[in-house]
C-alpha cells in the first residue's frame, strides 16, 4: 500500500471553510479546499496528487466529451461520536468503480491509490466534515478519458480524481414517484450496473417530464415488457409487502447499491425476511389498493433512506400509509445513521478510519 510520503500534497494557501454552513448546506454547490488527482498514461498510474480545488485542462477533442468514457461513485465520511471521522465502506465503493472500469473499457484504480488517497484527502479536508444531524462529507472519486482524439476506441489517457462537498439530507420530505413506462433507462446486457455518466445524461428527459408533473423521481421500470421496477433515479427502491421486505434482484440493468446492501443485511441480522426477486408495477399497486403494502422507500448513498409518500400509474396517484414509528425504513435509517456516526457498534466492519 501507498504510504503518505507517496502521495503529493500541496496544501491550498487559503482556506475556504468560512464559506460553509452547516445550517444552509446544498448538495452539490459547496466544495472542500483540495481534491485528489492521478493520472494514467503510459500504461500505468502517475504519482498521486493531492491540490487545491480547481479548475481541469482538457483538449476540445477530450474523448469523453465526445464518446462518453467517463464514470464516477459516491460515498460518505462522517463526523464520529468522538470527533474524529471515518468512511463507510469506502472499498465497495472502489470494487463498484472498478466494475464500471471494467465495462467501460478503462483501466481499473489500484486499492492503495483509492483507499489512502481518499483518506489523505479526507484528512486534509475533515474541518469541511460537518457535526450536525443527517449532514455528512460527500466523496465523488469519477474517472475519464483524456485523449485528444477523435475516433471510437478506448482511450489511451484517463484523469482519476476526488472532489468532496458538505451535504444535508438530500430529501427533506417523503418524495413523490410515478411508474415510468415509456421511456428506458437501461437494457440487460447493458451498461445500466454500472455508474457510467451517459446513464444519467439519458435519465435526464424523462425525470425532467416526471418533475413537470409534480414527482421527485421515478420508479424506472424494463425495457422489454415496461413493468418490472428496476430502481428510481438515483435510489434503490424497496417496498414492505405483508410484512417482507422486498426488492428488485440485481441485474445487469440495476445498480449494486452499497446502502441498498447494507440495508439488507440489517434486515437479515434483525430475523426479518427478504426477497430479491422481480416485482411487478400490477403488484406494487394491487398491493396499494389492498391495504398490504405499508412502506416504500428509496435506498442510496446520497438519499440514504427516502419513503415514498406517493407513486403514480397509468395516470392516477396511489398514496402511501403514512410511516408509522416503528415501520422498518424508520428503524434502518435510525440504525445506519448510528453506525456510521459512531454512536452504535459496527459489527460488519463497514467504517474505515480517516
Amino acid at each position: 500500500m501507498l504510504d503518505t510520503f507517496a502521495i503529493d500534497i500541496q496544501p491550498t494557501a487559503t482556506s475556504r471553510l468560512a464559506e460553509l454552513d452547516p445550517a444552509n448546506m446544498e448538495f452539490g454547490k459547496l466544495f472542500a479546499d483540495h481534491m485528489l488527482t492521478v493520472e494514467f498514461t503510459d500504461g500505468e498510474w502517475q504519482q498521486p496528487r493531492i491540490v487545491p480545488y480547481g479548475p481541469l485542462t482538457i483538449s476540445p477533442a477530450n474523448s469523453a466529451l465526445h464518446y462518453g468514457q467517463a464514470i464516477f461513485e459516491g460515498a460518505k465520511a462522517y463526523r464520529q461520536a468522538d470527533g474524529s471521522v471515518a468512511l463507510f465502506r469506502p472499498l465497495d465503493n472502489w470494487r463498484r468503480l472498478n466494475a464500471s472500469a471494467e465495462r467501460m473499457a478503462m483501466p481499473t484504480v489500484p486499492e492503495d491509490i483509492f483507499l489512502q488517497g481518499l483518506r489523505e484527502l479526507v484528512k486534509l479536508d475533515a474541518g469541511w466534515v460537518p457535526d450536525t444531524a443527517g449532514s455528512s462529507l460527500y466523496l465523488r472519486p469519477f474517472m475519464f478519458a483524456t485523449d485528444g482524439f477523435l475516433g471510437v476506441r478506448p482511450s489511451e489517457k484517463y484523469h482519476f480524481g476526488i472532489i468532496t462537498c458538505p451535504v444535508a439530507a438530500f430529501f427533506t420530505k417523503p418524495v413523490r414517484v410515478r411508474f415510468e413506462q415509456k421511456y428506458v433507462r437501461a437494457a440487460p446486457g447493458g451498461a445500466g450496473y454500472a455508474k457510467n455518466a451517459g446513464n444519467y445524461g439519458a435519465a435526464m428527459l424523462p425525470s425532467k417530464l416526471a418533475q413537470q408533473e409534480g414527482y421527485h423521481q421515478l420508479l424506472w421500470t424494463d425495457a422489454s415488457e415496461h413493468q418490472y421496477v428496476e430502481e428510481s433515479g438515483a435510489m434503490n427502491v424497496m417496498f414492505v409487502i405483508d410484512g417482507v421486505i422486498i426488492t428488485p434482484a440485481l441485474s445487469t440493468s440495476i445498480l449494486d447499491g452499497i446502502t441498498r446492501r447494507s440495508v439488507l443485511e440489517l434486515a437479515r441480522d434483525w430475523g426479518l425476511p427478504v426477497e430479491e426477486r422481480r416485482v411487478s408495477s400490477r403488484e406494487v399497486v394491487a398491493a396499494i389498493q389492498e391495504g398490504r403494502l405499508t412502506e416504500a422507500f428509496g435506498v442510496g448513498t446520497a438519499a440514504t433512506i427516502a419513503p415514498i409518500a406517493t407513486i403514480g400509474y397509468e395516470g392516477h396517484n396511489y398514496d402511501l400509509p403514512a410511516l408509522l414509528d416503528d415501520a422498518f425504513a424508520r428503524r434502518v435509517g435510525a440504525a445506519l445513521e448510528a453506525i456510521r456516526t459512531g454512536h452504535a457498534a459496527d459489527p460488519h466492519g463497514w467504517m474505515v478510519a480517516v
